[in-house]
């Protein structure tokens, strides 16, 4: 396997008349920055999305729910291993590490928790022991993301929540309700930035196929994992990945390149009022061009980015960056998608 060159991931979505990412223990209301304001959305929320697409696709995953019910770390090795159930099984297997890498394709991108539970039962004992005695206790993920925050101030539109109680109950309060907790911000558009670490990804035998895999996945994850009622109103908006000719450099924080342009100083309500300014995002990159092989990039028409010099939409990205020099890969979704499965 040739291990992949480190990359900078930089995705922007955005959230509108949704709930991007709910706090559990805040009455499920959309995440929010206390003192500034802005919207939050966790990387293991946007990583659940790539995981459930990576099922979709007919790969298997480590980090899942089983008939809908959430199972121990040794069930859910005993379903990515399929016919490894005890410990003879896996006496006879050569090298579980790589057989378990192999099958657990979120492993191999995010890495994985491996220490498993002790049980009563002697048989059940033996298979977790003869586990542990196989692998490390956890495989560190060589791509990972920051949990990202809106580059606007979000409101919460509290409207929805009136409105359903109304519907639910026939009056005026919230007393009898069923499917209260409709909780929604007006618009968010949220940046996230993720780094492919190479030294890892030869530890989870990360390859360069499942790295190009990325370049689809994370865009489709969005357009095809957040159809539910809440969660219906987000769009992949750009994706850049940059992809580095020398070994174990990286920028870091890409997320904090952008900006919103004076264009979009009234309150957002749609991508149709948002201005993104990347002009310090492509001057960083200029100053680092020497370092960078490739350039991976996929825009959406309807998003308006301002380059410093010009106002362009962000499916025409990449031809900004081809002009200044770099050598451009324009995503195709659909053709990519399907060589990469």
């Amino acid at each position: 396997m040739t291990t992949p060159n480190r990359s900078e991931i930089l995705f922007v979505y955005d959230a509108q008349d949704c709930n991007p990412n709910g706090n559990p223990i805040g009455d499920n209301r959309p995440r929010r920055d206390p003192d500034t304001g802005q919207g939050i959305v966790t990387d293991v929320r946007l990583k659940r999305y790539i995981r459930d697409q990576l099922l979709d696709d007919g790969f298997d995953i480590y980090v899942k729910k089983l008939n809908g019910e959430s199972r121990t770390r040794t069930t859910l090795v005993k379903d990515v291993l399929d016919d490894v159930n005890d410990a003879d099984d896996i006496e006879d297997v050569s090298d579980l590490g790589k057989r378990f890498l192999d099958a657990a394709t979120d492993v191999r991108y995010f890495g994985a928790t491996l220490s498993f539970e002790s049980s009563d039962d002697e048989e059940d004992e033996a298979f977790r022991q003869a586990l542990s005695d196989s692998f490390p206790n956890n495989f560190q993920g060589p791509v990972q993301f920051l949990p990202s925050k809106s580059l606007n101030e979000v409101e919460e539109n509290e409207e929805y929540d009136s409105l359903t109680s109304v519907i639910s109950t026939g009056e005026e309060n919230r007393q009898g309700g069923f499917d209260l907790d409709d909780k929604r911000i007006k618009y968010g558009i949220f940046p996230f930035w993720g780094l492919v670490d190479n030294n890892n990804a030869a530890a989870t035998n990360l390859s360069k196929d499942d790295v190009q895999r990325l370049d689809t996945l994370c865009w489709r994850a969005l357009k095809n994992q957040t159809t539910s009622r809440s969660k219906l109103g987000q769009e992949p908006r750009l994706y850049v990945r940059v992809e580095y000719s020398e070994k174990d450099f990286h920028i870091g924080g890409l997320q904090n390149l952008l900006d919103l342009a004076e264009e979009s100083e009234q309150p957002l309500r749609s991508v149709s009022d948002v201005t993104v300014d990347a002009s310090e995002l492509l001057e960083t990159l200029s100053d680092v061009s020497d370092r960078i092989e490739t350039v991976h990039v996929l825009g959406d028409r309807r998003l308006t980015v301002d380059t410093g010099s010009d106002l362009v939409s962000a499916d025409d990205f990449g031809d900004v960056l081809s002009e200044a020099g770099y050598d451009v890969h324009e995503i195709d979704v659909i053709e990519e998608r399907d060589l990469a499965n």
